[in-house]
């Protein structure tokens, strides 16, 4: 109805709308909106948007128009980072022994094969997704070529990663000894105590000289390296290659056969460095092949009063090949040193602070040239304590591949594989510990008439010692490492048996200062 205005209403008072007008379908000067679509993509774009799925999973997805498949795989990525981000923050990454684990490596394997397969099959599902059909025949071919190599360096990391895990894998179980073996040493079942609560650990570390021109192994450097297993405090000491007429505890199977020494009954025979090819030439004595290790320790543990507990003997070159593994080493070299040979014709390594590749490493511990066997024992001491300080956690896994390349030229350890692990734990401590050393040599230590209380006692202080904070006292060696001289005499001692009685005590003195580290 209409009120008294002729405005139609409807029952209430409400104003009745009138109905709208229809819009013409076309009129001048009117045009349509239409939705709008992406541009097509080119053969340069759909490079780009695939090499950047790459990077930002799920990105080629969105682009193509699959919101839920690029927004889930941006989401997972997301989640991988930040897990990652959160491992990285609660593990402290400098501690590499928890990758030397065999759980991990089996870990760190399968995850690189997961991930380098997963990113194959991202890039290649990314590179569908964009609709490369769509292009020209050309375009379709460079696309496809160029996403294939994109492939290819996209799983070259992880394919490289796991190769160099699966090497280092084969390398510690080809070096280190099985729990099964009769010689291994037991390991102890609580990894929290893999020390069997000992306060310190001694490991024998000997290098072996092989040569075409003789038979069996001679033992040239004897070392013992006893350390603290909380604080990884350290002391080097070094034995006389040519010690006479050693020692065996009574549990040895030699102490029956030399009860007044090792071979007593030659005066210029009997020396250490032979015993270890001895124990392995009379398996009758020993109780069974290849019982020279075992020989050479009991020997070692008698002289010096110490229990070893594992030994490691490198091939001198093999210790050559992990020097060049970690870029070589830095020694302050007190006076020239010729090398290569009997007459050093192969170079001369100059006096002063000097970078050596691992055969002038090698030789350095090695050369008689104008030297002792004294002399040379020192050097070798410097070299090892220059190594333990420089092989870094950076270093080891910067040349990681190298590294475990090298170890495998390691002739023998008794170290069981299962303690790998707290072994390399314990060599990080080393290297930021006070390492000391003491040696055996004249005139406090005659190596042809040895006083054996006299090389216990010794040792005895210099492991009380090296618990102290306060720096060691002077040694018998003084702080160049290839000279042995009276406080009065800086002139070379000239290469015989023994050098000339001097005044100095018989005590260890930090490698820092004696070798200038």
């Amino acid at each position: 109805m209409s009120n008294r205005d002729g405005v139609d209403t409807v029952p209430g008072g409400r104003k009745r709308r009138p109905p709208r007008r229809p819009r013409p379908a076309s009129r001048p000067g009117f045009r349509l909106t239409l939705p709008r679509f992406a541009k097509p993509l080119t053969t340069a774009s759909v490079l780009g948007w695939t090499a950047l799925s790459a990077i930002l999973p799920g990105a080629a997805h969105l682009r193509a128009g699959h919101r839920r498949t690029g927004l889930a795989l941006i989401s997972v990525y997301a989640v991988l980072l930040l897990g990652a981000l959160a491992f990285a923050l609660t593990r402290d990454l400098s501690d590499m022994s928890m990758f030397i684990a065999d759980g991990w490596l089996v870990t760190i394997i399968a995850a690189a094969s997961v991930l380098a397969l997963a990113w194959f099959a991202l890039l290649v599902t990314s590179y569908v997704a964009l609709g490369p059909n769509r292009l020209n025949q050309q375009g379709q071919m460079v696309t496809g070529i160029v996403v294939g190599v994109l492939c290819v360096a996209v799983m070259s990391p992880f394919a490289y990663a796991a190769e160099v895990v699966v090497t280092t894998r084969d390398a510690f179980q080809n070096i280190f000894s099985s729990p099964g073996d009769p010689d291994t040493p037991q390991v102890a079942q609580n990894s929290e105590d893999p020390w069997h609560g000992k306060d310190r650990v001694n490991f024998l570390l000997l290098g072996g000289d092989y040569a075409s021109n003789r038979t069996g192994v001679r033992t040239d450097s004897i070392n013992v390296a006893s350390i603290n297993v909380k604080t990884g405090a350290t002391v080097l000491i070094s034995l006389p290659r040519n010690l006479q007429h050693v020692r065996f505890p009574a549990s040895s199977p030699l102490h029956k056969q030399f009860p007044s020494g090792f071979m007593a009954e030659l005066p210029n025979g009997g020396l250490l460095n032979e015993v270890w090819q001895y124990g392995n030439d009379h398996p009758e004595l020993m109780g069974g092949k290849n019982r020279g290790p075992r020989a050479l320790m009991e020997a070692v543990s008698q002289t010096l009063g110490l229990k070893i507990d594992y030994y490691a003997m490198m091939n001198m070159y093999g210790f050559a090949g992990l020097v060049d593994a970690i870029g070589g080493l830095k020694i302050r070299v007190e006076q020239d040193i010729k090398w290569g040979g009997h007459y050093g014709t192969a170079g001369t390594i100059k006096a002063g602070y000097q970078k050596l590749s691992g055969e002038e490493a090698l030789w350095y511990g090695r050369s008689r040239v104008n030297s002792d066997d004294f002399s040379r024992m020192a050097r070798q001491r410097c070299v090892i304590g220059a190594f333990a300080q420089q092989a870094t956690p950076t270093v080891i896994l910067t040349n990681f591949r190298k590294i475990a390349g090298a170890a495998k030229q390691m002739a023998d350890t008794n170290i069981p594989y299962p303690l790998v692990q707290p072994v390399v734990q314990l060599a990080l401590k080393v290297k930021d510990a006070k390492i000391t050393s003491l040696q055996f040599v004249p005139p406090d230590f005659w190596p042809g008439n040895a006083d054996w209380a006299k090389i216990r006692q010794a040792t005895k202080k210099a492991i009380s010692d090296s618990g102290r904070p306060a720096r060691a006292k002077t040694a018998n060696v003084t702080a160049s490492p290839s000279i042995t001289s009276s406080p009065s005499n800086t002139r070379t001692a000239a290469p015989k048996q023994t050098p000339t009685r001097n005044s100095q005590k018989g005590e260890a003195k930090s490698l820092d200062e004696l070798c200038g580290l």
